[in-house]
């Protein structure tokens, strides 16, 4: 007596391709938000900078409804916060 075996369901290629474009999408907005910082001097030399943009990239990390690769997240947002800080690009406050 031959039974039938289940039929298998495969991913097509146009989902796996729009889970990739979205999570390349995510990867640049992490990137982009971990490089920003707010910088403040008071005319000396004294300079005092505040990740704002990782302290944000961490939140939406951690409330993310997709958990699957935080790991790598943090990583983007630590090296983006390092390029950010020496890159002469943000928000300057003098007071």
């Amino acid at each position: 007596m031959a039974t039938k075996k289940p039929a298998r369901k495969t991913k097509t290629r146009a989902s796996v391709s729009s889970f990739e474009g979205v999570y390349l999408l995510k990867m640049v907005l992490y990137l982009l938000l971990g490089s920003v910082w707010v910088k403040a001097s008071n005319g000396d030399s004294i300079d005092i900078g505040i990740p704002i943009g990782l302290l944000i990239g961490i939140a939406f990390t951690l409330h993310e409804h997709f958990q699957i690769d935080r790991k790598i997240e943090y990583a983007v947002l630590l090296v983006a916060m390092l390029f950010g800080y020496f890159a002469p690009y943000g928000l300057y406050v003098n007071f």
